[in-house]
């Protein structure tokens, strides 16, 4: 005969991150703490949980069923389970002051079971948010630095820290925290990227100081990385540099080349805008050299997803332009946009603009402003980030400096405030 499946008991323990062998293992501990009988005759097995989510267990013996709804601050009827018809049955009455003293007892017993004794928050709640932060890079990877991406940025990482207060172990409490960090992290990053310098600070603080409680050096190595890019926005170039090489130290960057790369390429936007070009160079091939040792399907968090040859291709146009060799920028330029995937929308349009840049720097001004209105279609229909507003403002200045009064510097200048008095 076959059973319908226990769907709210199934649906209550993947919300809270119980597997069927923690739940037994918990209501096994709540029954021996009540009766004070240490004996395993009568505990709860992985199977005994299987058979009520499966439904073939539909109402469990009164102990089982007092500590599930003590340990689960739900009734049995909430969980899904069906007390028998009392008129077809036989069963002796349930003894009420059994009941009474059980809850009594249970009180206690299932208080320690979800401060720590036993799991109350586990991997469910763990893959949950992952899945949550891989949602919101996703967005940001969509949209750039937006007011929504860094409130849901923020909500996962308030979540993520309350939720490791009640952590299963010690390793899902710095799982929890790493969580946390990188959601943190993602806000802050939204910030560099609409240019809120001033949350932006707030929130890479904050991030450090959860990846530290998380023992996690490739969060580490984020939070730095975006601090170099934020010290570059606010013109301090000597701390930009600090920032990335407090990244190339972090333990990540010897265990896994490709953060490597990441810390050696940062650096070297710092040394090109300090005039460091020797310096800068070397980073760059510091850079290449490490990406290819790098294994690409390797597992890796979401937020590094961004970086790869079309980054590097990218962050080299940056260098080079900035050291004079237009040319060899715009050959970059075009390395990156033959390689950046279509999702990361944000980063095409940068990497288009960049290139405009290289174009206009060679005095290619018909070509330059032609390339620039590639960037604004590829952010059609979502908001310009600060970053972005702030990268085609340079080209404007550049533009009228280079061919102050063309016709093309006057038509480019129209589209150009309609494009930035779009929301």
């Amino acid at each position: 005969m076959a059973h319908a499946r226990n769907e709210a008991l199934i649906a209550w323990m993947a919300k809270n991150g119980w597997t069927a062998l923690e739940l037994a293992t918990a209501l096994s501990t709540v029954i021996r703490n009540v009766t004070q009988k240490s004996s395993t005759n009568g505990a709860l097995t992985e199977g005994t949980v299987r058979k009520w989510r499966a439904g073939e267990t539909t109402w469990p013996q009164s102990k089982a069923r007092m500590a599930l709804e003590q340990v689960s601050g739900r009734s049995a009827a909430d969980l899904g389970f069906l007390p028998p018809d009392r008129r077809k049955s036989r069963a002796a009455p349930e003894d009420p002051l059994l009941r009474r003293t059980f809850i009594t007892a249970a009180s206690a017993a299932g208080a320690a079971v979800l401060s720590g004794a036993a799991p109350s928050v586990g991997s469910g709640d763990v893959l949950r948010l992952r899945q949550q932060l891989d949602t919101v890079n996703a967005l940001d990877d969509q949209r750039g630095g937006h007011d929504r991406v860094e409130k849901a940025a923020l909500a996962g990482a308030q979540e993520a820290v309350a939720l490791q207060e009640r952590a299963a172990t010690q390793r899902t409490r710095q799982k929890l925290f790493a969580l946390a960090a990188d959601f943190t992290a993602t806000a802050a990053w939204s910030c560099v990227d609409a240019r809120e310098r001033a949350r932006a600070r707030h929130h890479l603080d904050r991030a450090l100081y959860l990846a530290g409680l998380a023992q996690d050096p490739s969060l580490t190595l984020r939070a730095w990385n975006s601090m170099s890019m934020l010290a570059h926005q606010q013109g301090d170039h000597a701390e930009a540099l600090a920032a990335g090489q407090a990244a190339r130290t972090t333990s990540i960057t010897r265990r896994d080349p490709l953060y490597a790369s990441l810390a050696h390429a940062r650096t070297a936007i710092a040394y090109a805008h300090l005039g460091e070009g020797r310096q800068a160079l070397r980073a760059l091939d510091l850079a290449a050299a490490s990406l290819d040792k790098a294994e690409p399907d390797r597992p890796r968090p979401s937020w590094i997803a961004f970086y790869g040859a079309a980054e590097l291709h990218a962050l080299t146009a940056i260098v080079r332009d900035r050291l004079g060799d237009a040319a060899y920028a715009e050959a970059a330029s075009f390395q990156a946009l033959a390689v950046l995937p279509d999702s990361f929308r944000r980063n095409r349009a940068l990497a288009t603009v960049r290139l405009s840049l290289a174009q206009l720097h060679q005095g290619e001004i018909d070509q330059a402003t032609a390339t620039t209105t590639k960037a604004f279609d590829e952010m059609r229909g979502a908001p310009l980030p600060g970053r972005m507003r702030s990268l085609l403002g340079e080209f404007h200045r550049d533009l009228i400096t280079l061919a102050p009064g063309s016709t093309t510097a006057l038509d480019w200048a129209d589209r150009y405030r309609t494009e930035w008095s779009r929301p």
